[in-house]
């Protein structure tokens, strides 16, 4: 091989060079709208593809394989789930503010439900993606650039009539950044348009006279307008919606509250999410107004029924379901897209004035191109015209040529050799025609019938039509004011056809201010059996089935209705849970698992001590670890109220094997793996913080370590089993901290 044709260079800049190509090329052509027609590559090119396909609004539905498999083999080589999901987003109304395909079959549900498979849904173009996405490609008014493998050619961008990235809003994660633009009505954004149109140094606050503020499909109340000057300006921010909820009277006396719009970033598992949490609400006596919950939702739209008990508080309870669950819930906006081919985070005007500037471009180059064919069809038709005034000379030509190429010299050049006239005068007459060759053409393949006379006069007003037709595009052309007269009155045609009312409301809102009710403080017993779950039970429940709770629960202790339970693990973590999140009810019902309610992960760590957090305060807590670390913590160290805080500190490869309260234990027995006991007074483990690791308990031979610790009280029979063989704790020999211990026989 020959050495120089070998490039060395840094593996880093080859990395840093490939990442940062494909960063753009997913940025670019793949996640982030284009501002112009506020679409992505896949959206343009399906849109396209159905376009080419011939699937228009008044024709019939095809499948959606076909479109997506057309699509995948001419313009997008990204795999057909990613076309599908595109599809799928374009046809749901309650996603899009104007949806851009019409859908037949099951294309998913504001739940959440997926769409049917691509082999078994239908798909067509809306009547407005006809007329105001993908009319006039005929007439150049965009670049066409070749696909991916350049068999084809597909538009670099669509001759949108309308900002469609305010319309429809987008959501994309490219590499980096990301983009979220809400859905606005169409309505408001043409007249945004026609505002800046008409006064480009219009400010951002008197755009907003026109947009008031996002238009979600699935309604809701916007309830901070005072913010979205500033989110419009910057085109970044948070908006907060709220669902819409309707107070109704049913029998007896209560009443339901009907949530008939949801916040749109509800849409999907959102729904039944919300459901859960109201029903957790009830199960962990958050309140006790809730008598059932039922969502009663179908094609008409949004229908969630929440039963209230006679006295309850409807305004507090409303408030509890704006604090407490997504009924109230926050939009992010970052309204990036990709603006003269770089990505850029833009402001309600800049969006406008790309798409207006967008639609001069559009307009001026559909102009150029219906002015040459005019022109053009203007040149033939003086040729005709001029042709029948001299229809005789004409036939005389013909009828005295050999061939088509002679009469064509003579209409365009005067060319008379060869051809056989009647008379000198007929001669010197054509040898002074000069039609061009366009007019020439268009008299040899004239026929015999336009010589009638009404079929002369047809073509007369036709040259009339097109003359008219001229002087309106050159002064299209000429005038700025008149270019944007035309897209001004192509604006209103759609707002008139297409525009409809705003669906969500936009105000000031007070912040959502609910009274948690105050638990009267009371002892409850806290039971978590050995599968980890939690319940808790009053006093006498747990006197009268005592037996049974202590049988069938690993950890059974008194705590406080309104304080905190601790959970030490074997990583030397502590896991809090306050104790109203836990369900309080009857002895037989169900638990909840400790992972739902704590940051304690099962997969990954296990259980050693639970406890309430006022008993830890009143004892000490002695740590011994599987590496034979031994302290004593003072309780009130772990008075804490984060959800996770280390309980103490391990060194590595090493894991508590024992979290006991020290309540009057005289000596502690450590027990190997490898069979050696270990037996000394606790007096001798010394009183540590937290933080530290603690002294040497035992000394280990190798790969041996701690497997169990066991205390005693140093009175009365306390004893184990080891591997079948009885093991007295009270009769080993007293020895010392840090020594080897002794080993057992078997």
């Amino acid at each position: 091989m020959d050495d120089s044709r070998i490039i060395k260079t840094e593996y880093s800049e080859v990395m840093q060079k490939s990442y940062i190509d494909y960063a753009m090329s997913v940025i670019i052509a793949r996640a982030l709208p284009d501002v112009r027609d506020g679409l992505k590559p896949v959206q343009r090119r399906t849109l396209y593809d159905m376009h080419e396909l011939g699937m228009r609004y008044d024709r019939p539905f095809r499948k959606s394989a076909r479109i997506v498999g057309d699509t995948m083999g001419k313009y997008h080589p990204h795999g057909d789930s990613s076309i599908y999901e595109a599809l799928v987003v374009m046809t749901q109304e309650f996603k899009k503010g104007m949806p851009l395909v019409d859908g037949h079959g099951n294309f998913g549900n504001i739940e959440g439900d997926g769409a049917a498979a691509m082999r078994y849904t239908e798909a067509r173009l809306q009547k407005i993606t006809q007329e105001a996405f993908l009319a006039d490609l005929d007439k150049d008014v965009v670049d066409f650039i070749p696909n991916f493998d350049e068999t084809e050619k597909e538009p670099s961008v669509l001759p949108v009539k309308i900002p469609n990235l305010l319309v429809n809003g987008s959501e994309g994660i490219a590499v980096g950044m990301a983009t979220s633009i809400p859905p606005h009505n169409l309505s408001e954004v043409i007249d945004a348009t026609r505002a800046y149109m008409k006064d480009e140094n219009i400010t951002v606050r008197e755009l907003m006279k026109y947009v008031k503020g996002p238009d979600f499909p699935t309604g809701g109340i916007v309830i901070n307008k005072d913010e979205l000057l500033e989110i419009y300006e910057t085109g970044a921010g948070k908006i907060k919606v709220r669902g819409k909820i309707e107070v109704e009277k049913s029998k007896g006396g209560k009443t339901n509250l009907v949530i008939t719009q949801i916040p749109y970033p509800m849409i999907g598992q959102g729904i039944s999410k919300f459901l859960s949490d109201v029903a957790s609400l009830a199960e962990t006596k958050k309140t006790q107004d809730i008598v059932d919950i039922s969502n009663q939702s179908s094609k008409e739209g949004i229908r969630i029924v929440i039963e209230l008990r006679k006295d309850a508080d409807v305004e507090n309870f409303t408030n509890m379901l704006y604090k407490k669950t997504r009924l109230e819930d926050t939009f992010g906006v970052n309204m990036l897209a990709i603006a003269d081919g770089r990505p850029e985070t833009l402001g309600l005007k800049q969006i406008i004035k790309f798409s207006v500037d967008f639609q001069f471009e559009v307009a001026k180059r559909k102009y150029e191109t219906l002015l040459q064919k005019e022109l053009e069809r203007k040149e033939i038709q003086e040729g005709l015209i001029k042709a029948c005034n001299v229809i005789d000379l004409i036939i005389e030509i013909l009828r005295g040529s050999k061939d088509r190429a002679m009469a064509k010299a003579c209409l365009i050049e005067g060319v008379v050799d060869g051809i056989k006239f009647r008379s000198k005068e007929s001669k010197i007459m054509a040898a002074q025609l000069m039609f061009s060759e366009k007019q020439a053409d268009a008299i040899l393949d004239m026929r015999l019938y336009r010589l009638i006379g009404l079929e002369i006069e047809a073509l007369i007003s036709q040259h009339e039509e097109t003359m008219a037709n001229i002087y309106r595009y050159e002064d299209i052309l000429d005038r700025r004011d008149s270019m944007a007269q035309v897209i001004m009155n192509e604006l209103d045609a759609i707002k008139k056809e297409y525009g409809r009312p705003r669906r969500t409301v936009v105000e000031n809102s007070a912040e959502a201010v609910y009274e948690e009710k105050k638990l009267e403080e009371m002892e409850v017993m806290c039971l978590m059996d050995r599968f980890g779950y939690l319940k808790t039970i009053d006093i006498p429940t747990y006197e009268r089935n005592k037996e049974a709770a202590d049988a069938e629960n690993r950890f059974v202790f008194p705590c406080k209705n309104i304080g905190r339970i601790c959970i030490f693990t074997n990583k030397g973590q502590l896991h809090t849970i306050k104790v109203p999140d836990l369900p309080f009810g009857k002895f037989r019902d169900k638990g909840v698992p400790v992972d739902n309610v704590s940051n304690y992960n099962s997969q990954k760590e296990e259980i050693i001590l639970v406890t309430s957090q006022s008993r830890l305060n009143l004892y000490r807590i002695i740590f011994s670890t599987k590496l034979s670390m031994l302290k004593i913590v003072d309780g009130g160290e772990f008075d804490v109220t984060k959800r996770t805080v280390a309980a103490t500190k391990l060194l590595d490869g090493d894991e508590v094997v024992s979290t006991e309260i020290f309540d009057g234990q005289k000596s502690i027995v450590l027990q190997t793996t490898g069979g050696f006991f270990l037996r000394f007074p606790v007096e001798e483990i010394p009183e540590k913080k937290k933080g530290a690791v603690g002294v040497r308990g035992m000394k280990l031979g190798d790969g041996d370590s701690v497997e169990a610790v066991y205390y005693t009280l140093g009175t009365g029979e306390n004893a184990v089993e080891y591997k079948n063989k009885k093991v007295e704790l009270n009769k080993l020999k007293m020895g010392k901290r840090d020594t080897k211990g002794v080993k057992i026989r078997l």
